[in-house]
């Protein structure tokens, strides 16, 4: 699979491409926390398509914490996705 390409499969490693902010969808978090970081490392857990638009696909993708465990399943865009890693600055 091409790093540029936007279709994942379940198992995949991916990294995340920008800060996700909480969009009210996790109740344990406050609205616009951040989720995840930008370049944290994560796998697909599951794919679909967002209800609102069955064009948009949608992962889910569970990220690592400081410590390496997965985290809770959150629900990415593919713009928000790369197989490629980050460059810290």
């Amino acid at each position: 699979m091409s790093a540029t390409s936007s279709h994942y499969e379940i198992g995949e490693l991916v990294f995340c491409t920008e800060d996700l902010l909480n969009d009210g969808g996790m109740p344990d978090a406050d609205e616009d926390a951040v989720l995840v970081v930008l370049g944290s490392r994560g796998m697909v857990v599951q794919t679909g398509y967002l209800e609102a638009d069955e064009q948009q696909m949608i992962y889910l993708v569970r990220f690592e914490d400081a410590n390496g465990e997965l985290g809770q399943p959150i629900g990415c865009l593919p713009e928000e996705l790369t197989q490629e890693q980050p460059i810290s600055s």
